[in-house]
């Protein structure tokens, strides 16, 4: 009983030693600092980004013309929709009166 009870008092003992030996192990090495960039290195990073920005500009180009031509075509699918509805009306006008002439 004695030995049992020594046991249980000295397991977290043991544990806490186990757990210290493997916090003292091998660090890691810190990071290695960066290096400085060359001047044709940032060059040529600048120019990288520089046509990044062009891209980005012709592609807001092409949807500010894509959103104008839409606008276009919808206002010209607005005037078509109403000439045909007068057409139709002219047309069954049309018709109504021919009707009435032949009765």
């Amino acid at each position: 009983m004695r030995k049992t009870n020594r046991l249980i008092y000295s397991l977290p003992g043991m544990g806490l030693a186990v757990l210290i030996s493997g916090c003292a192990g091998e660090t890691t090495p810190p990071p290695a600092p960066e290096k400085i960039l060359s001047g044709d290195q940032m060059l040529r990073d600048s120019q990288g980004i520089a046509q990044l920005g062009s891209r980005w500009q012709e592609g807001k180009q092409m949807v500010e013309k894509g959103l104008s031509m839409q606008r276009d075509g919808q206002l010209k699918i607005d005037q078509g929709r109403i000439m045909v509805e007068e057409g139709q009306k002219i047309m069954l006008e049309s018709e109504e009166g021919y009707k009435s002439i032949k009765k």
